[in-house]
């Protein structure tokens, strides 16, 4: 019996399907409880008014129609308040972890008190922020950095935690340097780990960033959603909320497929 990982094998015709079974079902139950008249229309309203709402507000020229043509500067601006943030978080999480996760004195240092301030839960934060740094930009990246900061310093400590001593031995014994360690043994050792973080920071990532743009900002996805919700717009506010969930996983397949790019050796998820 061969020792060597199998190659992966060849997916099945059914299993191309097997992820869009959840969505389509939630889509055919959507259709039910609106087109059948269980659900009032202005408490949830169809799916063809929704593709067709979210078809004006992205296509249709802007101003032509109440939220009509904004999803390009909404969208501008949502993803540079997630990406500012999530940058932020990265830059702080990922060293501070992997410290963490090999140096204990480092780890006693810093576990107390991240872990208190994790569990205070985002909504907390915000009127801070908004003292702080006032309406906008800023208040909304502090809040997303905060959010995502926790999760990939977590997965950063326990990917290099378990990376075996004997790894970076065999590197130092082969003539790499501290910083060609990290960057070619502790790394890669601790990708999935650190992967995992990423990914659930990604998310609250975006969680984070609609609460910062309820708070009255001009533009951006969570600010268009407040817009309706003032309007009593409900197809606007499920427009929102699918677009926010399409561009989250499509930034979440963007980071992966990167991460695999540049770690092509790595073990991944």
């Amino acid at each position: 019996m061969s020792l060597e990982p199998k190659s992966r094998e060849r997916r099945k015709p059914g299993e191309a399907l097997l992820p869009w079974l959840l969505p389509l079902a939630a889509l055919l139950l959507w259709a039910v409880l609106s087109h059948g008249g269980l659900v009032a229309s202005y408490l949830l309203p169809s799916p063809l008014q929704v593709l067709s709402t979210a078809g004006d507000y992205v296509l249709a020229p802007l101003g032509s129609a109440p939220f009509a043509g904004r999803f390009w500067d909404d969208a501008q601006a949502s993803l540079g308040r997630v990406a500012g943030g999530f940058a932020l978080a990265v830059v702080s999480g990922l060293p501070l972890g992997l410290l963490s996760g090999r140096l204990t004195p480092i780890k006693r240092l810093l576990d107390t008190f991240i872990n208190g301030v994790r569990a205070v839960p985002g909504i907390a934060w915000l009127p801070l922020a908004l003292v702080w740094f006032g309406i906008g930009f800023r208040s909304t990246v502090f809040l997303v950095a905060l959010a995502a900061f926790f999760p990939i310093y977590l997965g950063s400590s326990a990917g290099a935690c378990q990376v075996n001593p004997l790894l970076l031995r065999s590197g130092a014994m082969m003539g790499l340097g501290r910083a060609q360690l990290v960057g070619k043994v502790l790394l890669p050792a601790s990708l999935p780990h650190i992967l995992t973080g990423l990914r659930l920071g990604l998310g609250l990532a975006f969680a984070y960033l609609v609460l910062g743009e309820l708070t009255g900002v001009p533009n951006g996805l969570g600010a268009m959603i407040m817009d309706a919700r003032m309007l009593g717009r409900v197809d606007i506010i499920m427009v929102g909320i699918l677009l926010i969930a399409l561009i989250g996983r499509l930034s979440d397949r963007l980071m992966v497929g990167l991460i695999k790019r540049c770690f092509k050796g790595a073990r991944v998820i």
